[in-house]
């Protein structure tokens, strides 16, 4: 059995829920699950000899029994410089080509432990890529719910993993309503990157392999791409932790960046709104990865980037497709989504310090932007 301090906890209802439960949100508000769970401080001098794995900083994750057995090698990607104050870390060098690969080895793993009958994911590619990977590792029948129109490359990827692949007429937010209505179904295991907290503990690994890199000590600023915001959320989690156990002395600040085309957070920040008040517009963009109308997690992410005295920045088309070919003459091709950072940081002066960018998606999975 898991330590009895792990359960799943309502942000907002602070109703409880254990963990060995397959209940995927609040039962009162259907919000989306945090998970109560004190971890230990990460000694920097052990990790040497330590896996070349995400699992390396076992005693900051949640106890997944099995956890290590599900691994593909995730995580530890290298960090690049771009500029003389800006590093990328390259994430789409991930075993699926992708960023989501850190939070699809803790669901698997959460989950083989759990054996339901099916488990589901809703995703607009890279988040039921890895989830459909890290399933079939784990033994585990997959189904997964994607928008209509989503990358052929993608969906091949998908099946080829064995998962069955569920088209959803209409955009990205119709496919996550589709995909909750299965989710209560009897024998279900929800595998949400969104509601299941899990993940955002396996997306947390991105910050600590930073302070790692770096010698103990983190980047002055964090950039990242923000739909449901898991990877800052994560990002979050992990400066907390570091800062909590005196790892660090300073936290760093989480830029948040999203698609101009379809950005509620941005919006809702620079009007000093604590939560959305109603979905954008969803509007055709090149980053489709990000393009989510309502975040159900948007209160955390407007209140983490605060916290840290970030901010919330844009990024067009036409800076998205110079940002993705101005990266390929250097040597790297990311997907469209996964060049929003780098797009954004180019376009607004240079904040003090080192500034690092996740290059989250390879170029591979949609091919270059028209």
């Amino acid at each position: 059995m898991l330590p009895l301090m792990t359960v799943y906890e309502c942000p907002e209802c602070r109703i409880q829920s254990p963990v060995d439960a397959l209940t995927w949100c609040c039962p009162k508000c259907r919000g989306p699950w945090d998970l109560a769970f004190a971890g230990a401080p990460v000694s920097l001098p052990s990790l040497a000899s330590r896996v070349n794995s995400l699992w390396r900083y076992a005693e900051a994750l949640p106890p997944v029994p099995h956890g290590p057995e599900v691994s593909l090698g995730e995580g530890r990607t290298p960090l690049v410089r771009l500029t003389d104050s800006v590093s990328a870390k390259l994430d789409f060098l991930m075993p699926t080509l992708s960023f989501k690969d850190r939070g699809a080895v803790m669901l698997a793993a959460h989950a083989r432990r759990l054996r339901p009958r099916t488990v589901l994911a809703d995703s607009s590619g890279n988040a039921g890529t890895a989830i459909a990977a890290y399933g079939a590792r784990a033994g585990l029948d997959c189904v997964v719910y994607v928008p209509e129109g989503t990358s052929p490359k993608k969906l091949e990827q998908i099946r080829a993993h064995g998962a069955r692949v569920v088209e959803v007429p209409g955009d990205r937010e119709a496919t996550a309503r589709a995909a909750r209505e299965a989710a209560d179904e009897p024998g279900v295991f929800y595998a949400s990157h969104v509601y299941n907290p899990y993940f955002l503990h396996g997306t947390k690994t991105y910050v600590y392999e930073l302070w790692e890199e770096l010698g103990g000590r983190l980047p002055d600023t964090i950039v990242v791409p923000v739909g449901n915001g898991t990877l800052l959320l994560g990002a979050a989690l992990a400066v907390e932790e570091l800062y909590g156990h005196g790892l660090v002395d300073t936290r760093p600040a989480l830029v948040a960046v999203q698609a101009e085309a379809v950005s509620p957070l941005a919006e809702a920040f620079h009007a000093g709104a604590e939560d959305l008040t109603g979905p954008a517009a969803a509007r055709p963009t090149l980053a489709e990865g990000i393009a989510i109308p309502a975040p159900p997690r948007a209160r955390q992410i407007l209140r983490a980037v605060r916290a840290t005295g970030g901010t919330f920045l844009t990024v067009t088309e036409d800076q998205i497709r110079a940002a993705q070919r101005d990266l390929a003459r250097r040597g790297l091709f990311v997907e469209s989504t996964g060049v929003a950072c780098w797009a954004a940081v180019g376009a607004t002066p240079p904040r003090p310090g080192l500034t690092v960018v996740p290059l989250c998606g390879a170029g591979v999975k949609t091919g270059l932007a028209p």
